[in-house]
């Protein structure tokens, strides 16, 4: 019977115990968690990040490609927007510099000895007597022809730093994605203005006219200016 009774005891503390636990972890705060409403998720505890997946306005306590950067107040919300124009136009850097690295490469090729030779048969055709303005007119024809039908492939050192252009042109445009996936209103602004802004100074350029098309490929060569 003493045995009966120290079982029933010892049954009746662990569901006391085991009560006790179920009320502890019930009460427990819930503010670690992640609490979403309307399409916004809050990444918990006393300084959460604002996180939606739907079109927003949010402005303190954003959170943008990671945790640290992290906008408590509406001034570091504006250096955010000012960092995503200028990196916008750093694309729109990147893009001129490529095309001016490849008209630089069409310069390069076309001004060596062995791109202009078939010009210099046309020039030595001419008249001796003639005057050097006439001679120079009649050349440029010919060599702006042979620049133009005359392709050449880039050294190794030349198409590296033409794929390093383009990677790192691609990592810029990958990251200006990333930051309006955020559907962040004001950072998708700030991505049109920096777009705007970065055509407006980098691509500034002479136009030629007569040409259909202004890419790298269709510069007009300078090897006989």
């Amino acid at each position: 019977m003493d045995m009966d009774m120290s079982s029933t005891a010892m049954a009746s503390s662990m569901t006391m115990i085991m009560s006790s636990t179920a009320t502890a972890m019930s009460s427990m705060p819930t503010s670690t968690g992640m609490s979403s409403g309307g399409g916004g998720m809050s990444m918990g505890g006393r300084n959460s990040c604002k996180i939606s997946m739907l079109w927003n306005w949010y402005t303190v306590d954003t959170c943008f490609l990671a945790s640290s950067w992290h906008n408590t107040t509406s001034g570091m919300f504006a250096g955010s927007c000012i960092g995503v124009i200028l990196l916008t136009m750093s694309l729109e850097l990147l893009r001129r510099t490529v095309k001016e690295y490849d008209r630089y490469l069409i310069r390069k090729h076309t001004s060596t000895p062995a791109a202009i030779s078939p010009a210099g048969s046309t020039t030595a055709s001419a008249p001796k007597d003639a005057d050097s303005k006439i001679v120079a007119t009649s050349s440029a024809p010919a060599c702006q022809a042979v620049a133009q039908s005359t392709g050449f492939r880039p050294s190794i050192l030349e198409q590296a730093i033409r794929a390093l252009l383009h990677m790192v042109q691609f990592a810029v445009a990958y990251f200006i994605m990333l930051l309006a996936m955020y559907y962040n209103g004001y950072i998708i602004i700030c991505i049109f203005i920096g777009a705007y802004l970065g055509s407006f100074v980098f691509h500034w350029e002479h136009l030629e006219t007569g040409r259909s098309a202004t890419s790298a490929t269709q510069e007009p060569s300078v090897c006989c200016a």
